[in-house]
């Protein structure tokens, strides 16, 4: 061995990775390293790597196939999205202060490292520093390093598949088709819909789905045109994230199959589904308030009413329902419908008069018919002188009267001249 402190294969160095020009996880990978100088086939059967993030939650980050051999000199494994070469692809990603992260071999920890600042661990990794943590292999002291390069050789690693090994469908064929994230009343309401377009069943083990920093494992077969929901219990999902949130579907290998993306416009009980495609083949993602997990997706625009109440599509609000009721009025009325009253029919009965009496059309009464024989009312003959003549004379002498009043009138100073010269004659005739 080279140094005989070490394990046959130990961790070499460790890199959580960084955002660098808006991405990600840059650079995020663990270099293993082979302790002897044989330059025979290491078989990693039985090989796993642990992790154990801040907060004490630990998981198995990568298993070594059975068939799998190191040749060379080391392995590197980057995380999953990193489009730099790698051996093998692991799905969780490492946090800045974290650890230990584990080697074991057949369950047996043959090889371990921290990165928390306490006790026995190395100094945590700065966001805004990018280092790599890298192990002297002769004092086998961890050290914070810039610009490393891990090595990388693709011949140092290769797989022999067994005679009867079935090969698993890849989950390139799913995509994501339904997200509840705004829960109504407790975060296990939230799950993921995937939904397989394909003619086939596809087997799901190996496939997982990544939020964040979070993975959830995905097992059993998803049959053809099906669609299947998952509820993450670990962990969960934003409900109304102040920016857009991605989630990712990663395959077997560590490639990506699909992406979703959900924003801050999340409606509560509401969930986000996908209702086919646009007239340019885009994905038409829509908030539905009927969640069909495992289903197909149907659109609701407006959340359920409770009872007795129904949705006004102008404001989307639930209003009461006004019944509107018809009055029913009892026998012999009406219902007047502009008062909304019921009023009594009036009924007009036509009268029939007994024999020797009639109907009075003013009144409407019966009035007994009066007979003349001639007996009872004898016809007296009455002489009267008529008056027309004298009346017609009386007005004649009244127009000349007034004839004669109004020639005097008129000819007054002449009637008075002629008559003083008449008198004055007279009195000469007297006097001779």
């Amino acid at each position: 061995m080279k140094n005989p402190a070490l394990p046959i294969i130990y961790i070499k160095a460790v890199n959580p990775g960084y955002t660098i020009d808006g991405k990600t996880n840059v650079g995020e990978m663990i270099e293993l390293a082979r302790n002897d100088d044989s330059g025979t086939p290491l078989s990693l059967a039985g090989l796993k790597i642990g992790y154990t993030n801040s907060s004490g939650n630990s998981a198995d980050l990568l298993e070594f196939p059975e068939n799998s051999w190191l040749t060379g000199e080391g392995l590197l494994l980057h995380f999953s999205g990193d489009e730099s070469p790698a051996h093998l692809i692991y799905l969780k990603t490492l946090a800045m202060k974290a650890g230990p992260l584990t080697l074991t071999l057949n369950g047996e920890v043959i090889d371990s490292i921290c990165w928390t600042g306490k006790d026995d661990c190395a100094e945590a990794f700065s966001g805004t520093h990018p280092t790599t943590l890298v192990r002297d292999e002769e004092t086998n002291i961890f050290s914070h390093l810039e610009n490393y390069e891990p090595r990388f050789v693709q011949d140092d690693y290769f797989e022999t598949p067994a005679q009867d090994e079935t090969i698993p469908r890849q989950c390139e064929q799913l995509e994501f088709s339904e997200l509840l994230s705004y829960f109504e009343s407790t975060a296990n309401e939230q799950f993921i819909e995937i939904f397989n377009p394909s003619a086939e069943q596809v087997l799901l083990n190996g496939c997982q789905i990544k939020y964040k920093n979070n993975f959830l494992k995905l097992e059993g077969i998803i049959g053809a045109s099906e669609y299947q929901a998952f509820y993450p219990t670990d962990w969960h999902f934003t409900k109304n994230p102040t920016s857009t949130n991605t989630i990712e579907l990663i395959d077997t290998d560590g490639s990506l199959v699909d992406t979703l993306i959900y924003d801050n416009n999340q409606k509560k009980a509401a969930s986000l589904a996908k209702l086919g495609v646009d007239q340019n083949g885009e994905a038409v993602w829509r908030p539905t308030y009927t969640q069909t997990p495992g289903s197909e997706n149907i659109y609701a625009e407006f959340p359920p009413c409770p009872d007795g109440k129904i949705i006004n599509e102008a404001t989307g609000n639930c209003v009461k329902i006004v019944e509107t009721t018809t009055k029913t009025c009892p026998a012999g009325s009406y219902l007047n419908p502009e008062t909304n009253r019921c009023k009594k029919y009036v009924t007009k009965v036509e009268t029939t008069c007994a024999e020797g009496y009639y109907k009075n059309p003013l009144t409407g009464r019966c009035k007994k018919i009066v007979t003349n024989d001639g007996a009872e009312f004898p016809v007296v003959k009455e002489e009267f002188e008529t008056t027309t003549t004298f009346s017609a004379l009386y007005a004649l002498i009244a127009v000349v009267l007034i004839g004669v009043i109004y020639l005097i009138f008129q000819f007054r100073q002449r009637l008075k001249k002629l008559f003083r010269k008449v008198f004055q004659s007279f009195r000469r005739k007297r006097r001779l």
